[in-house]
Parts: structure tokens; C-alpha cells; sequence
């Protein structure tokens, strides 16, 4: 918002702001829901409906009722302990002026309101005197972005004014701020409104003034800037943006490593400190970061204060806290660099669609579908009818911006749907109102949402708090984890008898799992290796749980993790509530989501959504979510976190606040967070919780008996990664193979001579098949930002059809690779079969997943000397080789690939068990036709 671009400058008025705005809030703490924030948002609510609606005070008043007493701001009332009578009771206060403020401005042309604006454009002598009418609204909370000004806002209300004088009437489009607290009309709101007129200014050229509305009284003040105060303005936000640009600075002295920054100077005020909601963050980051810097000194006053905010604080503690600050943050200004919305307006559309990054020239079709409140389906369409192969797929997240300027940033959203003709996005804002001719183009944005959650997180570790305290001595400070003796201490008697049932559908390794967290006083680790039932194994573990009497919190980095848990859990009578929007989660699972259920149960009071909460046995949430008010009340006996190799450790912090114990599953052989930053990840970053906590080894234990693989795939991944540890469920299991009952039939149309290695590739008596292309023209091509290969493409879609052929279904293949653009190009073929069920992923996205048939398009087949990152990690390979069940085939160029350790390694072991079958010469002749159908 605008208003937090205040931070510094010369001029004493200024300077006034900010004693009241001391800007050190780099670091992001935990929002601060309160009682007036709340009416404010409530008020804001009803009056922009009023006004755009036009209502009669007898509807205003039903509105406000229809607000107060729905379903929309329960969740902030039962955070806050508030009763909807108490909050209706401060709302009824504000509609009269509400009232007297639509009679004078807007329901009543001849009401002679009179207020001195002076507008900088016109004469500075004579009248100013001048009725004001608000004849039209044309926006609430209008989303504008300026490249020009460095500045992006929300302005409350965006209104066609008739500005009536002696000398005539202007129209104008001026900015609308809405205040509902006290009526000050001061410096910070006015400074407020001046750069919201700026921000108009990109839009259209009404750039003069706007007007600030306080809501208590029914007040409003015209504001005008001159040009002294949009300078100083700008002079303030350039500041600021000077501090977030540089917040981090190489070494003098070493190897040039980076280092935080300096923030703004402490200001000199404690009195004005008591009320900064970063007192916290501020003080810590001085402690921690500043205090260690030549040059950097700090008000005598203010040195007390500080220290006595974090005297809890170990030097430990301290540089846990820097480190991670420092990779947060290098973090951060790789995805900005890459990914940044700086591209959007410095590259135009044609130029980003070369790279992969957009789509263009798009034009809106269809009606707009409101799906739920605040979600609006849009579908676009190129003016040509057909929609680039850009590198977008359903699930990314977009922003929407016109073609013309001053359109930037019109909304952010979703893919839901892509075809050779359309494009159905569902996003925060509803474009409908913009004229029809209007051009957009769709930018795909980095998955950078929440990045302030782990600096919340990482914040919250450091707090003054038992919760805090105990997480501390465990994570940094690898205090022992605690178990107890006998298990006859935490089973109650009445427990036993479905404990020792469930306990009966369990392996050797999986009982000792559930034996070893009862036991816990502080956390478990579980070792889930492929295959060896993760899933089966939480879910019987919050069964067992449940049985027992205790509260359980599930958690995972994805949606589709938590949702794959609560589908097991489904079965059993096991009451269970899922939190998160109804849009994310399974459509099985949806009946259990608090959205569906205070719809179907028509829950409209604190005490009932109170009641819901409390009844819940076993919440479940994705780690991002534990914002969520229920958290601020209910502290449960187990916090459980699957994919935890995979997450970042200040993200995985965020629901262990939450609980007395936790338990980690993963794998750390797997995939480890994504981190993009080269020099954060040589600093750490990558390394997990999970990885982390592993050298307490009295607290893993290890899943190692798996149930996907048959044996021959199987001792990949043991012979690679588990030294031997992985063994078969069954013999069934063992000897499984791929079910094919049309391939004697395919193989007679296969008789030719020259197809014998399809022969061999579709016996289902050879699990694993690696496919060498080194005598075929396979090369590798760099295009719109990403590696394919168009010819290892038309191979995997070729061997697809063909096993759908055998009689395959088609849900039972996958087909992944590294690459995110060789997955455009085999999509893009698949659409010929008209199958939508054939999974074309990257290998990160399969993690957890399986397919009886898995194809692997490798890709790389050049001579260049940059390898890239993606084919380096052998945990990536890992993953990759240990996600079919009966067939695993692997497509790729071995001379190249061998320059990859991880690589160099399984191809030793495939060419040691005859696995490798080298393609002939002409086999892409038959490739590229792809004639068997």
C-alpha cells in the first residue's frame, strides 16, 4: 500500500510523519488483527457497496446487518473474542454520517456543500469555493501499478466528480480515501491520498487532487499536491526503495560473499516505539545484524530498550537468525531478478511470449462466472483464435495487464484451463466492466505468494515465549528430544483395543514408528523411502492419535499431500476439518472443508463457528495456511508434517508453534527445498528441518519394507541411494509386471525386422529399459526460456501410444521429465490422442506419486559446456527412477549424460544389468511419422 512508502525526509512536516511511521519494517512480522482493523475493514465494506449500488438508508442498514451477521468476518470475531452484537453496535455509530455524507455529496445535486479546493492547474488568485458532486463510481479498490513512480496501490473508491463553480463546472476522476478512525486530517493521511492521485495519474490524466473521507463523522477534505509535496514524496519513496534494493552488500574483504545491510536509523523516540507493531523485528534485527557492523550506531537511549527486548536471546540464537535472514532474503532478489514484475513493464508482450513468460494480444470472450466470492472466471482468446505455445500450464499463477498503458497489473489468478483456442483464468478482480475491445496479455508469475511467511515464521522463533523457548533449544540448539519409558502411561485402557486393530494393517517398521511417537515428549522423525507407504502410515498414525484422545494437527508444504492423507482418512470414522480455500482441495474432500461446512450447517454466529473448532479432533492445513485464527486459540497435542525433506525450515516452523509435539516425514534423499539463490544454497538453505533433526538418531525411525516397485526397478534406487535397506512387501509385489492384454496383437503389427527394440521395450517381463539415442538425430534446442527435444518428445508420445495400444490405460501412465518446456511439447502432442488422462509432469511435481508405467524424457543432448543445475542432483534422479510400479523407460542421449555425476552412476549399473537398448540409426524415421495410432 502507498502508505507504508513513508519513511524519511528533510522537510519538517515531513518529518512529522515519521515519528509516527518509523519505517523499519524490512523484516515482516505476524499481522496484527485488532478490534479497529477490523471495523474498518467491515465499514469499508458497506460503504463502497452503498455507494456503488446507490442504496437508500433502509438498505444500508440491511446491508450492514447482512455483513455483520454472514459468514464473512466470523473468523476474524472469534479471533478477536468479539460478538457480532458488539461489533454491529460500533457499526451503527458510523451510519448516520454515512447517511449525511450520501445526502450531501451524492443523493442531492442542489445541496449547496461548499469546500475550498484549489486545484494546482488553475489560477492561484480568485474563488475556490466549490460544490462538490460525486456523480459516478467507477472502481473500489482499483489496483493500479506505476513503473513511472516506483508506486502500487489499492485505492478505495475511484469516482466521476462534478466539481460545480461560479465560473463554470469541471469533471473530474479523482482518488477516494476512506478513514474510519479518529478525524485528523493530517499530514501521514493527506500524503496518503497525494500519492494515491499520482498513482491516477498512470491511469488518466486527473492527476490534481482526491479526497479523504473520514467515516466517523462524515468529513471530507479535498487534498491537493503541489509539486513541492509530490516531490518530497517521491524523494521519500526513493529512499526507501534505495534500503529494499540494497538490503544486502558483498564483502570488503574475502571472497566477496554477501552480507545484510543496514536498515534506516533507529529513531530516537521509545515513546513513539511503544506503539510501532516491528518493535520486535526492529530491535532484533539491530541485535542481530547491525550490532556486528562498523559504523552503524544507535541512539544512547534506545541501547537499553533493545537489549532488554532481546536479552533471551543465545549468540546462538542470534546467528540462526542472521543466517537465515541473509538466505531469505538472497532468496528473494533471485526470484525478483528472474521472475520480477519489473519484466511486465519494461519488456513488451511479444518480446516475453519469445521467452516463454507470456501470452499476448489476447482479447476477453465468454461471460465472466463469479465461482465464489471474490473469485471471477475470465476466458481469453488470441485475436487470431489461437493461443501461443507459451510456457504457461494450468495451475500457474498469471497477472493480467492490458496492452495499453496505464493497464498494469488488472489482476493476479490462476490457470484453469488451457486449450488450442482459450485460455480460463479465475482471478482476484472482475474485468468485465473494462471496454470490450480492450487487449491483455497474460504474464506468468513466480510462485513467490507468502514470501513474507517464512520471515514471519523466523520472527516468531525469536520471540519471548515458552512455545518459542522450546523450539529454540530443539532447533538450534540440538537439545536431546525426550521420550517416555513404557507406553502404558499414554494409551488409555479404553484405547487399547482399536490401537492394537489398527496396528494389525501394519508392517514391522510401521509399528515402530507409531510406538516411537507415542513415546515422544518432543518429536519423532520418519524416514518414508519410495513406496514404503507414507501415506497408509500417517494415516494410521492420526487414526491411532485420534483413538487415544489426543488433537492432531496435519500438515504438508502441498494441498495435494494433505488431501491424499485426508482420502485414506476419509474412510475410517475419523472426524476431520480442512482448512483452505474449497477451490484447492480435492473435490472428494471438499464436504470437510470449514467453507462447505458452515454453508451446508448455515453457520452465521462466533459461538457456532466456535463450536465447530472446538469439535474437530484432527485439523489439517497446508504449512502456509497456519495463519489462520483457530491457531491463536487451540494449541493441539501433535503437529504431523509430511513431505518435510521438501520444506524450507522457517516454513516448516510455522505449524510446530502450534503444537506440544511433532512429527516429520520425509525422505531426505528425495527432493530438498527448492532454493534458486546458488550462493543460499551453498550457505544452507537447502538443508531441511528433517535433515537437520537426522543426526538425533535416536529420534528416526525408517520405512524400508515398500509396496510400489517390483523388485527389478526397486534395486535402482538400492543399489544407487539405500545401500540394500529397500526390500519388497510380497512376492506379489515382487514379480509384478505392467498389464498389457492387447500386446500380442500389437506385436504382429510389429513384425518388421526394423522394430525389434519396440519389441523389446514393450515386453512386460523387462521392467526397465533405458533408451540410448546416440545414433539418432536427438538433439537438444533451447527456446522460449527452457531446454527441449523434439525428437526424445515424439519418442515418449510414439511409446504412449503404443502401451495404450497394448491395452494400457492411459491413467496408469506418467510421463515426466526436468524440463518444463519438453513438457509443453509433449502435451501439445498428446492433444492428438484427445487423452487427457496420460500425466505429463516434472519429475519435483511426481514426488510422492506413482504410475504403473513411468516414461522418462532426459532431455540433454549437446556438447555445451553449461550442464545446468537440474540433472546434478542426484536426489532428482532418485525421484525420478522410483515412481513406477511395473515399467520404468528412460529416454535420453548416454554419451551426454554420462557428464552427470548422478547419471554417470545409474548408466554404469543399467549398461552392468543389459538395460541399455541403443535405438538404430533409422529409428527416427518411424519416430517422426508416429504412424502406428
Amino acid at each position: 500500500m502507498a502508505d507504508l512508502l513513508l519513511a524519511s525526509g528533510d522537510q519538517p512536516e515531513f518529518q512529522a510523519v515519521i515519528q509516527q511511521f518509523p519505517y523499519r519494517t524490512t523484516q515482516r512480522g505476524p499481522e496484527c488483527g485488532s478490534r479497529q482493523t477490523l471495523i474498518g475493514t467491515i465499514l469499508h465494506e458497506i460503504f463502497q457497496q452503498s455507494v456503488t449500488n446507490n442504496l437508500s438508508p433502509e438498505k444500508v442498514e440491511e446491508l450492514a446487518n447482512k455483513i455483520v451477521y454472514g459468514q464473512k468476518y466470523l473468523k476474524e470475531m472469534y479471533h478477536l473474542k468479539l460478538k457480532q452484537t458488539e461489533v454491529m453496535q460500533e457499526i451503527e455509530e458510523y451510519l448516520p454520517s454515512f447517511f449525511k455524507w450520501t445526502e450531501e455529496f451524492m443523493h442531492n445535486p442542489a445541496n449547496q456543500n461548499k469546500m475550498q479546493l484549489k486545484l494546482p492547474s488553475e489560477d492561484k488568485t480568485g474563488d475556490c469555493s466549490s460544490k462538490v458532486e460525486i456523480v459516478d463510481i467507477l472502481d473500489i479498490e482499483e489496483n493500479i501499478w506505476s513503473p513511472r513512480f516506483g508506486l502500487k496501490g489499492k485505492i478505495d473508491v475511484t469516482a466521476r466528480v462534478k466539481i460545480h463553480r461560479q465560473c463554470g463546472v469541471q469533471s473530474r476522476i479523482m482518488p477516494l480515501e476512506l478513514k474510519s478512525g479518529k478525524e485528523s486530517n493530517s499530514i501521514e493521511h493527506r500524503s496518503q491520498v497525494i500519492l494515491y492521485t499520482l498513482l491516477n495519474l498512470e491511469r488518466r490524466m486527473d492527476p490534481e487532487a482526491g479526497f479523504l473521507l473520514y467515516l466517523k463523522t462524515g468529513t471530507m477534505y479535498p487534498v491537493t499536491g503541489t509539486r513541492m509535496d509530490r516531490r518530497e514524496l517521491i524523494k521519500l519513496r526513493n529512499q526507501v526503495a534505495f534500503y529494499l534494493m540494497h538490503s544486502t552488500q558483498k564483502s570488503a574483504v574475502g571472497r566477496q560473499q554477501s552480507q545484510l545491510a543496514a536498515l534506516p536509523p533507529v529513531i530516537d523516540d521509545s515513546q513513539a516505539c511503544k506503539y510501532c507493531s516491528q518493535i520486535h523485528n526492529c530491535f532484533l534485527y539491530s541485535r542481530a545484524v547491525e550490532e556486528r557492523m562498523a559504523g552503524v550506531s544507535f541512539p544512547p537511549a534506545m541501547i537499553p530498550i533493545i537489549e532488554k527486548e532481546t536479552q533471551h536471546l543465545k549468540p546462538s540464537h542470534l546467528e540462526y537468525f542472521s543466517l537465515w535472514y541473509l538466505m531469505l532474503t538472497l532468496e528473494m532478489q533471485s526470484r525478483d531478478s528472474k521472475k520480477g514484475y519489473k519484466n511486465i513493464w519494461m519488456i513488451p508482450s511479444l518480446e516475453r511470449e519469445k521467452a516463454g513468460d507470456c501470452v499476448g494480444n489476447m482479447i476477453r470472450i465468454d461471460q465472466v462466472q463469479e465461482v465464489s466470492e471474490g473469485q471471477y472466471l475470465h476466458s481469453f482468446q488470441r485475436k487470431n483464435g489461437v493461443v501461443p505455445g507459451a510456457n504457461l500450464l494450468v495451475g500457474d499463477r498469471v497477472v493480467v495487464s492490458g496492452e495499453e498503458n496505464g493497464l498494469l497489473g488488472l489482476a493476479t489468478g490462476y490457470v484453469r484451463e488451457i486449450s488450442a483456442t482459450k485460455i480460463s483464468c479465475l482471478l482476484g478482480r472482475n474485468l468485465s466492466k473494462l471496454p470490450e475491445s480492450t487487449t491483455f496479455r497474460l504474464d506468468h508469475e513466480e510462485g513467490d505468494c507468502g514470501i513474507g511467511v517464512p520471515f514471519e515464521n523466523l520472527s516468531k522463533l525469536m520471540k519471548d515465549s515458552p512455545v518459542s523457548e522450546k523450539l529454540r533449544n530443539l532447533i538450534i540448539d540440538f537439545h536431546k528430544p525426550r521420550f517416555i519409558q513404557h507406553l502404558s502411561s499414554v494409551l488409555p485402557p479404553e484405547a487399547k483395543e482399536a490401537v492394537a486393530s489398527i496396528l494389525k494393517g501394519l508392517n514391522k517398521p510401521q509399528k515402530q514408528a507409531m510406538k516411537q511417537v507415542l513415546l515422544s515428549k518432543d518429536y519423532t522423525l520418519i524416514v518414508g523411502m519410495p513406496g514404503t507407504g507414507k501415506t497408509t502410515t500417517i494415516c494410521a498414525l492420526v487414526r491411532i492419535l485420534s483413538a487415544c484422545g489426543f488433537s492432531v494437527l496435519l500438515t504438508s508444504f502441498t494441498h495435494t499431500a494433505v488431501d491424499n492423507i485426508l482420502l485414506k482418512l476419509a474412510k475410517f470414522k475419523v472426524g476431520f476439518l480442512r482448512l483452505g480455500r474449497a477451490q484447492k482441495v480435492h473435490p472428494d474432500i471438499r464436504k470437510f472443508t470449514e467453507e462447505e461446512i458452515c454453508r451446508s450447517k448455515s453457520i452465521k454466529s462466533v459461538m457456532d463457528l466456535e463450536e465447530l473448532y472446538s469439535s474437530q479432533p484432527v485439523v489439517a492445513t497446508a504449512c502456509m495456511g497456519i495463519n489462520h485464527p483457530i491457531f491463536v486459540q487451540k494449541q493441539f497435542d501433535f503437529c504431523i508434517v509430511d513431505e518435510a525433506s521438501q520444506i524450507s525450515q522457517p516454513i516448516c516452523l510455522g505449524p510446530l508453534f502450534c503444537s506440544k509435539r511433532f512429527v516429520l516425514v520425509g525422505d531426505h534423499q528425495q527432493l530438498p527445498p527448492l532454493v534458486q539463490n546458488s550462493e543460499a544454497r551453498d550457505l544452507g538453505m537447502s538443508e531441511s528441518l528433517f535433515k537437520r533433526l537426522e543426526q538425533n538418531q535416536n529420534a528416526v525411525v525408517q520405512l524400508t519394507v515398500q509396496y510400489r516397485m517390483n523388485s527389478k526397478i526397486m534395486s535402482l534406487s538400492n543399489k544407487l541411494v539405500y545401500d540394500g535397506k529397500l526390500e519388497c512387501g510380497s512376492e506379489k509385489v515382487s514379480n509384478a509386471t505392467a498389464n498389457l492384454p492387447n500386446l500380442k496383437m500389437l506385436k504382429l503389427e510389429l513384425a518388421d525386422a526394423s522394430k525389434t527394440w519396440l519389441k523389446e521395450v514393450l515386453e512386460p517381463d523387462k521392467p526397465v529399459c533405458f533408451l540410448n539415442t546416440e545414433k539418432v538425430p536427438a538433439p537438444e534446442h533451447t527456446e522460449k526460456g527452457g531446454v527441449c527435444n523434439v525428437t526424445e518428445a515424439k519418442l515418449v508420445f510414439f511409446l504412449t501410444t503404443l502401451f495404450i495400444k497394448a491395452g494400457c490405460k492411459p491413467s496408469d501412465i506418467g510421463i515426466i521429465s526436468p524440463y518444463r518446456h519438453q513438457l509443453k511439447v509433449i502435451t501439445d502432442l498428446m492433444a492428438r490422442l484427445k487423452e487427457s488422462r496420460v500425466e505429463v509432469n516434472t519429475i519435483d511435481k511426481y514426488q510422492g506419486r506413482d504410475k504403473s508405467i513411468i516414461i522418462v524424457s532426459f532431455v540433454r543432448n549437446s556438447n555445451d559446456e553449461n550442464l545446468g543445475a537440474l540433472l546434478k542432483d542426484w536426489r532428482r534422479l532418485n525421484v525420478a527412477i522410483t515412481r513406477a510400479k511395473h515399467k520404468l523407460i528412460m529416454v535420453g542421449c548416454v554419451p551426454s549424460l554420462r557428464r552427470y555425476p548422478p547419471l554417470e552412476k545409474l548408466l554404469c549399473h543399467l549398461q552392468s544389468e543389459a538395460m541399455i537398448f541403443n535405438l538404430p540409426a533409422g529409428a527416427h524415421e518411424g519416430i517422426h511419422k508416429c504412424n502406428i495410432l
